[in-house]
């Protein structure tokens, strides 16, 4: 319940979940009112040592049992001192060029060609993509919007013009099923937040449709309502990988690599890093900053007065 009333993600739900059962599991099941600090410190001191998590797992742990001392045990969570960290490894992400990207392309099925377009068109994460409804996307203004990205942030990107006839195409078979589930009287498609219960009609209207619904309609079990979820992240991870073993490219190439691709070819262009940074949609430039180890640098060896440039 605290997670939903500050609006958390249900994936961040799902990972406060199991650091939280791993803690327990810990600390022996331990009444809630007895954990104290000396508890987390040896927890996270155990990921490190004894599991060998990374540095990234051992502090999402940390941010779970943050949140449940403070907001869920409404207990003090102290400074953490002499906990043994996990050493964060340096990390350069895997890059297609632009070759293989339309190799892996061409080995995938619709509609995962299109989204495989769309992550690396327009630098978006897999769930931001498979989330878009039919109103993120303006044809006449050439823009895409991404509501509710990671860290519950919104962005707009360039739309590419290239991908336009494309999408209009999906955008024809999405309203033809829409037609046909308003026939056959589903309950409509799934809504965020309180959005359901503030407008009662707006899950069966074509602008909250899904720009990739799923197959097959979802039974409510609460409700034994039929409903439209969007196509399945494993879906799209399995035809991907598939993809590229089928392209015979040696990289550990994913969904997410589109993403990394899409920034350092806009690097690899002379884009500044900040306009990457934003298109993105990194909070810290730090983590853009990645991209630069990506592709070859050019250094210019004449000495010349910025004057002369």
């Amino acid at each position: 319940m605290a997670i939903k009333v500050r609006h958390y993600s249900d994936k961040t739900w799902d990972a406060y979940k199991i650091w939280t059962n791993k803690f327990q599991t810990y600390t022996r099941s331990k009444d809630a009112q007895l954990l104290n600090m000396e508890d987390v410190k040896g927890f996270l001191s155990h990921l490190a040592i004894d599991k060998k998590v990374s540095a990234s797992s051992q502090n999402q742990a940390f941010n779970a049992l943050l949140f449940l001392f403070r907001h869920v045990l409404e207990k003090d969570f102290g400074r953490i001192e002499g906990v043994v960290r996990a050493k964060r490894r340096p990390y350069i992400p895997v890059v297609l060029s632009r070759e293989e990207i339309d190799r892996i392309i061409q080995h995938l099925a619709h509609p995962y060609d299109l989204v495989a377009k769309l992550l690396y068109g327009c630098g978006l994460r897999l769930f931001e993509c498979l989330q878009l409804r039919i109103q993120d996307l303006n044809f006449e203004m050439k823009v895409l919007t991404v509501h509710d990205g990671k860290g519950q942030k919104d962005r707009t990107v360039p739309l590419p013009e290239v991908l336009v006839p494309e999408l209009k195409a999906q955008l024809e078979k999405v309203m033809r099923l829409h037609r046909e589930d308003l026939a056959a009287n589903y309950a409509g498609t799934f809504l965020p937040g309180a959005l359901e219960q503030k407008y009662k009609r707006a899950s069966r209207e074509l602008v909250w449709q899904w720009w990739f619904p799923a197959k097959m309609l979802t039974l409510v079990a609460a409700t034994q309502e039929q409903r439209r979820y969007h196509l399945h992240e494993t879906h799209v991870q399995k035809a991907i990988t598939q993809a590229v073993r089928d392209s015979h490219i040696p990289k550990r190439a994913s969904a997410h690599t589109f993403r990394h691709s899409f920034a350092s070819h806009l690097l690899q262009a002379n884009y500044d890093i900040r306009t990457i940074q934003e298109l993105l949609g990194h909070g810290d430039l730090k983590t853009t900053m990645i991209y630069t180890h990506t592709v070859r640098s050019v250094t210019l060896k004449e000495a010349k007065s910025p004057l002369d440039f």
